[in-house]
């Protein structure tokens, strides 16, 4: 019988704030690290299932809060996406002392950092990107409105209300031009051939358009597309879908994987 525990987990990262996840313990050495998206956190559907049907398997899944959102310390920014990455990047080598880290999974934004965490740092052998964005210049007129270009550059930044009028969130002119600046063309060729990807995406999605997933597999070398017929941006519906294809793609790597090995 598989005995499993579910323990918070608090992680520095390199400015210092502490990073707050859950780790689903299972006992096994190999663990999957799931990355949630824009101002979401652990706790957020997608993430939850997914840690659990891990679980479930017998490996062990950690679900953490990027610096900003969620429980995690610091302030939440626009943007920051390799910020992000080194958020990723000391979540890693934490657990790199007692478990062997295989996959990377990461839902919309969280999709983004595990695609920019590969390009940069080739040790991890498979990467799944749940509706990511391919084209980050695009979406965020609906944010900040129209002629969001101007109005930051003279007043410095752009205040996004929610719909009680409250400021959610301010967005920097510095932020803005980091998201604009973020390469996700190169980073896709900058992803080793051996590393596997995943790209799952809805097609039914709002949010992100299914287009953005096509230009993942235009340019990522090792690459396996999954639409996703009805699904929307969080999978509402389709979860068991997306919980089932993702599953059956980390099986096959890890047989492909100790095929390859028998081999010498």
């Amino acid at each position: 019988m598989l005995v499993t525990v579910q323990t918070k987990v608090v992680i520095s990262n390199q400015q210092g704030e502490k990073l707050v996840g859950i780790l689903h313990d299972t006992g096994s050495k190999e663990l999957v690290i799931i990355c949630h998206g824009f101002q979401s956190s652990k706790e957020r559907i997608p993430m939850v299932n997914l840690a659990a049907a891990i679980e479930r398997g017998g490996t062990c899944a950690f679900r953490f809060d990027f610096a900003g959102n969620g429980e995690s310390e610091g302030s939440f920014q626009y943007g920051n996406y390799y910020s992000e990455v080194d958020d990723l990047r000391s979540v890693v080598l934490h657990f790199r002392e007692t478990h062997v880290i295989k996959v990377l999974i990461g839902h919309s934004k969280g999709g983004n950092v595990v695609l920019l965490y590969a390009s940069k740092y080739n040790d991890v052998d498979t990467i799944v990107n749940i509706s990511g964005r391919f084209y980050l210049e695009r979406g965020i007129e609906g944010r900040l409105g129209k002629d969001y270009l101007r109005r930051i550059k003279e007043t410095g930044y752009i205040d996004v209300r929610n719909r009680k009028g409250e400021v959610a969130f301010r967005v920097t002119e510095k932020s803005l031009m980091d998201r604009l600046n973020t390469d996700t063309h190169r980073a896709c060729l900058l992803v080793p051939q051996e590393c596997r990807v995943l790209t799952v995406h809805g097609s039914k999605d709002q949010l992100v358009p299914v287009e953005d997933a096509v230009q993942f597999s235009k340019l990522i070398r090792n690459h396996r597309l999954c639409i996703v017929d009805g699904a929307d941006h969080e999978y509402t519906s389709h979860q068991e879908n997306l919980v089932s294809l993702i599953l059956d793609f980390l099986r096959e790597a890890q047989r492909d994987c100790h095929s390859l090995r028998s081999r010498f």
